[in-house]
């Protein structure tokens, strides 16, 4: 059974960075594509950033420059480097682990063969 668990939300200000981190079990993790994903309050859940098991990455606009999506694959770790974090930046993070999961893929969600983790909360004051 796959497990996903993300750690290292928290508060932070404005211009500040986070490290978000997301530990793998129960799943060949280098054979995997691991994404991270973001749902802010009310809204629906989207794309962040992906990397495949080759260390190919692709992240949304609006985090391209200030975010880094890496992977170690000796620990099962997928990680997500913020700096300068903004207030719009707040919301729910999930990371979510693919199997058969591409960049172009992954920024539409895992496939049904996918899986989530709890998430944790971000929040980024002004």
């Amino acid at each position: 059974q796959v497990q996903l668990v993300e750690s290292g939300g928290g508060l932070v200000q404005s211009g500040g960075s986070l490290r978000l981190s997301c530990a793998v079990s129960g799943t060949s993790f280098s054979l995997t594509t691991m994404g991270w994903y973001r749902q802010a309050p009310g809204s629906y859940r989207k794309f962040v950033a992906a990397i495949t098991s080759n260390g190919n990455t692709d992240y949304a606009d609006s985090v391209k420059g200030r975010f880094t999506i890496s992977r170690d694959n000796a620990k099962m770790m997928a990680y997500l480097q913020m700096h300068n974090l903004k207030p719009e930046d707040t919301a729910v993070y999930f990371c979510a682990a693919d199997r058969l999961g591409t960049l172009v893929s992954m920024s539409y969600g895992p496939s049904e063969l996918g899986t989530w983790g709890q998430g944790t909360q971000v929040t980024v004051s002004s």
